[in-house]
């Protein structure tokens, strides 16, 4: 099912002077496992981490299969996975993860955003860049989204 209207073009994606970002990808693997390997005590304190189940240990070829997994749902609409870049670099320095509600609701989404425990004073810039581009460029009325 997908998580947007069928007509609905997705906005490009938000930058700011301190971080950009981009859908998560197979291009950003190693990067993206070196960020929350790094960090996964980190991830786990953040809003909205402390009861999943990730993340959790795998494999850089595990980690491969799922950016892949990422992209073709973020494709499909299904749900949005993106990376949070340094603006100058293509250094993977967190996530953030448009879902379904639980149980899914109609016009709603689920939000969770992550970064490194070296860039944690990216946490709330962060969240609130995404909080303004969820409000001015997508369709959702009910939005998901630990505060910070």
């Amino acid at each position: 099912m997908s998580l947007v209207p069928d007509d609905f073009v997705p906005p490009q994606p938000v930058s700011t002077d301190q971080f950009r970002l981009a859908l998560l990808g197979p291009e950003h693997n190693e990067s993206d496992y070196a960020a929350w390997t790094t960090s996964m005590h980190f991830i786990r304190s953040l809003p909205g981490w402390g009861t999943s189940s990730w993340p959790k240990p795998m494999t850089i070829e595990e980690n491969l299969r799922d950016c892949e997994s990422h992209l073709t749902r973020s494709s499909a609409g299904n749900d949005f996975a993106y990376t949070v870049l340094l603006p100058d670099r293509e250094e993977v320095v967190g996530c953030v993860y448009f879902k379904p509600t639980s149980p899914p609701q109609p016009d709603a989404v689920a939000v969770r955003s992550w970064v490194t425990a070296e860039h944690a004073d990216l946490d709330e810039p962060l969240y609130e860049v995404v909080t303004r581009w969820l409000a001015d460029d997508w369709p959702w009325s009910v939005v998901e989204y630990d505060p910070r």
